[in-house]
C-alpha cells in the first residue's frame, strides 16, 4: 500500500463507493476506462473495507449524504503519498479522456479542483438525502491530489477520522494558494452549471441525483448515462463467457 509507484505505472483513480448506488459506480468506472488513452488503476473507496482494515473509524454523521463523505480524503494515503492520484464521486459520467485532466497537474499545488460557487436551491437530492449549502461546496467531489506535497501528506488516517467536515471539505488542510483551479468542464454540475454552447462537458456530475433513480430519468445528459449503462450490461455476458 505504501510502496513508491514505478514510473509508467497506471494512473490511480479512486472513486467513492456507496452501497446504495453500485450501478452509479460501475457506470462511472466504465465511462472512465472507455475514454482513457492511458492505463488506469481504478479503485472504489469502500467504507466497509476501510473499517475492516482499521483505516476508518468515524462515527456515522447524520448529515453525510454518502458512505464516502469523509473517507475520500484517505486518497493520498491509499496512494502511498506518491505521485498524482484522482478522486471523484461515483455519480460522475466521464465523456472525455482523463489523460487531458492529468495534463493540467501543477506540481506547485497540493490539490486541484473546480472552484465552484454552488448554492443549490433544492432542499433534497438523490433518494431524499438532505441538500446542504456550505463554502466551497462540491470542490471535494473531484480532487486531483499531488500526493507527495507536504500539505497533502497531512491527510493522515488520524486527521481524516477526527477533523471536522469543514476542515476537510473546505480544504483548510492546504493553503489557499496551494488549491489549484481546474476548468469547470471537469466537474460540470447537472442542474446548476450552464450547458456548453457546443459539445458536452468533459465530466457530468449528477450531483442532485442521476438516471439510476426512478425520479431522475429526465435530467440533462441522462441519455448518455443510460447508453453507457446499456453498453456495460451488454458487455457483461460476453465477459462472463471469456
Amino acid at each position: 500500500m505504501m510502496s513508491v509507484e514505478p514510473i509508467g505505472s497506471p494512473f490511480r483513480v479512486f472513486v467513492g463507493y456507496d452501497s446504495r448506488e453500485d450501478i452509479a459506480f460501475r457506470v462511472c468506472d466504465s465511462s472512465l476506462r472507455h475514454r482513457s488513452s492511458i492505463a488506469l488503476d481504478v479503485r472504489p473507496i469502500m467504507q466497509s473495507e476501510l473499517r475492516t482494515q482499521g483505516l476508518y473509524w468515524r462515527s456515522k454523521d447524520p448529515l453525510a449524504s454518502t458512505e464516502f463523505t469523509y473517507s475520500r480524503f484517505l486518497t493520498p494515503y491509499l496512494a502511498g503519498y506518491q505521485g498524482w492520484a484522482l478522486f471523484c464521486d461515483c455519480d460522475f459520467l466521464w465523456l472525455a479522456d482523463v489523460a487531458e485532466l492529468l495534463a493540467l497537474a501543477d506540481p506547485e499545488k497540493a490539490v486541484m479542483c473546480v472552484h465552484h460557487d454552488h448554492r443549490p436551491t433544492e432542499t433534497t437530492k438523490m433518494d431524499g438525502a438532505v441538500q446542504t449549502t456550505y463554502p466551497r461546496k462540491n470542490w471535494s467531489s473531484l480532487m486531483l491530489f499531488n500526493c507527495g506535497h507536504p500539505m497533502t501528506r497531512g491527510l493522515t488516517p488520524q486527521i481524516v477520522n477526527t477533523a471536522s467536515g469543514a476542515y476537510l471539505h473546505r480544504m483548510q488542510w492546504a493553503a489557499d494558494e496551494a488549491v489549484g483551479a481546474l476548468p469547470t468542464t471537469w466537474n460540470w454540475l447537472e442542474g446548476s452549471t450552464p450547458k456548453p454552447g457546443t459539445g458536452t462537458p468533459a465530466v457530468v456530475h449528477f450531483t442532485r441525483g442521476g438516471p439510476w433513480f426512478e425520479n431522475w430519468q429526465h435530467v440533462d445528459y441522462a441519455e448518455l448515462w443510460l447508453a453507457e449503462q446499456a453498453a456495460l450490461e451488454a458487455a457483461a455476458p460476453a465477459a462472463a463467457t471469456d
